[in-house]
């Protein structure tokens, strides 16, 4: 059995960036996530996406910021469940927890953070006959690496933020590259909407909109789509892959069953003080909670998981009190030996 003083259910930033902050109150943690390694959907999904809303960093892809968080949290030694998902959690007589995952491993401790972001994701799906015939074939729902489609031609549907974002960023990396929607109008950001259309002007970009894509051809692999416009009537592409951003429909999973109050399908949580769940010990923080006023941004969540630290410390700690002292005053110090601290520089007076 795996014993810690805080469970991380979810190793996406939000996960991640608590692993340091419980560091510095010299607790431990032990992190459970369902992927094959850590990141969440920053490393599974879109690795290669810029985000531009992260203090101190004007731009940063989503990959790097992890990167740059397993190297922060390095002196503390975290330890991982990887590949294995979180499925049953039971309250034992010392007041501590058990939490099993899917392949049987146990975990205890004291505190649980549940860190999941929204949760698991399955793709929305096109209504194609033969979709899923191609799948691993030249479909695909989640863009991964783009060097994958350097010199191919390329046919994304969709008309969100994801469709724009990823059109915009393979017209510099794919021979071809044609971007299927079904109106007129988008829903993602105006600057990526502008963008799209000076594409299309440029001949970068083959916009068709008032279509959408109804028949995929190929044998081992996908070789064209069959288009459905609303006035010209059917139009065939040649094309290499075909990838249909419709968005990912997000589940709770198992956690859903944990005897959590839940709402809209996140986890409501008393945000006033420290986002503990209607189960003492249980904290939710990241996307995966609700409250009045939440914002699903990293940033909040890098927020929610310092403040639950303090809180989980006092769990763990009741007869202790933390003082809180600055990095710049006490630097970090970590479980390795490790220590990290701003130079004192002497002043010598002068008689």
């Amino acid at each position: 059995m795996i014993k810690t003083d805080i469970l991380i259910i979810g190793a996406g930033p939000t996960g991640l960036f608590t692993v340091f902050e419980a560091g510095l109150l010299k607790l431990k943690t032990h992190l459970i996530d369902a992927l094959p390694q850590p990141g969440g959907q920053c490393s599974e999904i879109y690795p290669k996406k810029p985000i531009y809303d992260i203090p101190g960093f004007p731009e940063i892809l989503a990959g790097e910021l992890v990167d740059n968080l397993m190297e922060q949290i390095k002196p503390f030694n975290p330890g991982f469940t990887l590949g294995e998902r979180a499925e049953t959690i039971e309250k034992l007589d010392d007041n501590t927890f058990l939490v099993t995952t899917n392949k049987g491993t146990q975990h205890n401790a004291p505190v649980v953070a549940i860190a999941g972001g929204l949760g698991s994701f399955e793709p929305r799906k096109p209504p194609i006959p033969n979709i899923t015939d191609f799948e691993d074939k030249g479909v695909a729902y989640i863009i991964r690496d783009p060097e994958v489609y350097r010199d191919k031609r390329v046919v994304i549907a969709g008309g969100g933020d994801s469709a724009l974002d990823w059109t915009i960023f393979l017209a510099e990396v794919a021979s071809e590259v044609t971007l299927v929607h079904r109106r007129n109008e988008f829903r993602g950001a105006l600057d990526s909407v502008e963008r799209v259309a000076e594409l299309s002007k440029l001949g970068k970009v083959n916009l068709i909109t008032e279509a959408e894509v109804k028949e995929l051809k190929g044998d081992d692999h996908i070789t064209g789509v069959g288009i459905k416009h609303k006035t010209k009537g059917d139009i065939h592409l040649d094309t290499d892959y075909f990838i249909p951003l419709f968005g990912l429909s997000p589940k709770l999973g198992p956690i859903a069953n944990w005897g959590l109050e839940i709402e809209k399908n996140a986890i409501k949580v008393d945000n006033s003080y420290d986002y503990q769940t209607n189960i003492p010990g249980i904290y939710a923080i990241g996307d995966v909670n609700t409250y009045k006023g939440k914002l699903k941004l990293i940033l909040s969540g890098f927020h929610e998981a310092a403040i639950m630290c303090q809180s989980a410390y006092q769990r763990i700690f009741p007869d202790k009190k933390y003082v809180m002292k600055y990095t710049t005053v006490g630097g970090v110090e970590g479980f390795d030996g490790t220590k990290k601290e701003a130079k004192k520089e002497v002043v010598k007076a002068i008689i």
